[in-house]
C-alpha cells in the first residue's frame, strides 16, 4: 500500500520512539530527509505526497540500522550545531546541544573583544570554533585536533560553513606543549575527552559501540586533558585571556580547583539547560 511522506515519518517515529529513543521525531525527520533526497521544508511541502517503493526501503533500512544502536548523525553524515550544518564522521564525537552551553558564553565575551584569537583544543568536527567564528565577524580561530580523520572533518567544515578566510584547522596534540609558531590567544575554548576509562564498557551503547573513544577517554578520573592543558596551554595566552572547558557531570569543581591553581580567576561554573554545571571558565590572572 503507497504512503505518503507523513506516513513515513510517523511510523518511523513510532518505531524509534517504542525502542525509547527520546529525540523520535526529530530522528524519524532526518531519516525520511536523507533517504529523500530532500531538506526539511522540502519534506514539509511534500509531506502529502506519495514516496517511491525505493526511498521508502531506504527510509526503513537507515531506521533499522538506527535501531540497531548506530546514531543518527553517522546514519547521515552529518549534524547541526548553533545553528550551522556539519559533516560528521566517525572520526569525531557527534556534537551536543550541551555543548552549547560553552558557545554561548565564548560568544557573549569575544564579542566585546577586537579580533580576538581563539584556539578550539580537541576540536573535533570543528563545532565550537565555528560556532564562534560564525557569530563574531572579527574572530580569527584555530581548531586545534591530534587525529588525522578529525582534521579532515574540520577541514570539511571550515570549507562548508564559507569561514575559510578566518578559520584554519592545525594538527595539535593538547597533551603536549604547544608548537611555537602558534603565537598568542585570546580566549582557549576546550571541550576535551573526559570521561573516566573505567565507565567507558558502561556507556550506552550508541556513544561505547560507535564513538571514538580516543574523543571520550580522559583517563582513570576522566582529568587527565585538563591537568595536561593546564600544564602546557597557559603559554600561548597573556594576562587577561579567557579559558572555556566544557566539562563531565561531578567534575566542574575540580576542574575549577586546577585552573585556580594554575594562575586562574574570575572563575565560573555555567549549568547546561538540564541544570548540571557543564562549563568552566576563568580569566588568566599572570603569565605562567
Amino acid at each position: 500500500m503507497a504512503v505518503t511522506y507523513n506516513d513515513l515519518t510517523l511510523d518511523i517515529r513510532r518505531s524509534l520512539r517504542q525502542a525509547g529513543i527520546e529525540a523520535a521525531t526529530l530522528e524519524a525527520r532526518e531519516l525520511v530527509c536523507f533517504a529523500a533526497g530532500k531538506d526539511k521544508a522540502r519534506l514539509l511541502r511534500d509531506g502529502a505526497l506519495y514516496v517511491s517503493p525505493e526511498v521508502e526501503e531506504a527510509a526503513w533500512a537507515l531506521a533499522r540500522r538506527r535501531l540497531a544502536g548506530e546514531p543518527v548523525a553517522y546514519l547521515i553524515g552529518e549534524w547541526e550545531f548553533y545553528g550551522l550544518p556539519l559533516d560528521i564522521s566517525e572520526s569525531v564525537l557527534i556534537p551536543r546541544p550541551d555543548t552549547e552551553t560553552l558557545a554561548e558564553a565564548a560568544i557573549g565575551w569575544l564579542r566585546q573583544q577586537e579580533a580576538p584569537r581563539v584556539l578550539d583544543l580537541c576540536a573535533g568536527s570543528g563545532c565550537l570554533g565555528l560556532a564562534i567564528a560564525s557569530q563574531v565577524p572579527a574572530a580569527r580561530v584555530v581548531l586545534g585536533e591530534l587525529s588525522d580523520g578529525a582534521l579532515r572533518v574540520c577541514r570539511q567544515n571550515i570549507r562548508r560553513n564559507g569561514l575559510t578566510g578566518r578559520v584554519t584547522a592545525m594538527q595539535l596534540d593538547a597533551l603536549r606543549p604547544p608548537v611555537q609558531r602558534l603565537g598568542d590567544f585570546d580566549c582557549i575554548v576546550s571541550n576535551p575527552p573526559y570521561i573516566p576509562s573505567g565507565d567507558i564498557p558502561g556507556l550506552d551503547a550508541s556513544v561505547r559501540d560507535y564513538e571514538p573513544h580516543m574523543a571520550l577517554d580522559g583517563g582513570a578520573d576522566g582529568l587527565d586533558f585538563y591537568r595536561a592543558i593546564l600544564r602546557h596551554w597557559p603559554a600561548v595566552l597573556h594576562p587577561g585571556s579567557r579559558l572555556y572547558f566544557e566539562v563531565g557531570i561531578g567534575q566542574a569543581d575540580d576542574v575549577l580547583r586546577l585552573m585556580r591553581g594554575v594562575g586562574f580567576g574570575d572563575l565560573e561554573i555555567l549549568p547546561d539547560p538540564a541544570g548540571i554545571p557543564r562549563v568552566v571558565l576563568g580569566a588568566l590572572y599572570q603569565e605562567i
